[in-house]
């Protein structure tokens, strides 16, 4: 499912205009972005919670020339952790 599936599908179920859904969506990421940007985590109960981890500087292959090895630096990355309900609804 893309972005436009989601906009029209969560505007028949609201049945809102997908303007109005498009720009709920938008702060929506906006405000779990900003929340991450700044150290915190965004749980959403229930569904999940998404938090910024740190990974650490590794060494890495390079896949055009396999035998080069390169230095990968820490970076930081999105971690999503599903929730109860979902995992349980994924079981089913």
């Amino acid at each position: 499912m893309n972005k436009a599936t989601l906009l029209e599908t969560l505007a028949n179920k609201t049945r809102l205009a997908k303007k109005q859904i498009e720009v709920v969506l938008e702060a929506l990421e906006n405000t779990i972005i900003e929340t991450l940007k700044q150290g915190g985590e965004v749980t959403l109960t229930g569904f999940g919670t998404f938090s910024a981890r740190q990974r650490k500087a590794r060494i890495g292959v390079d896949p055009r020339n396999p035998k080069n090895k390169i230095q990968m630096p820490s970076v930081r990355v999105v971690k999503f952790k599903a929730g109860k309900v979902l995992k349980e609804e994924l079981k089913k």
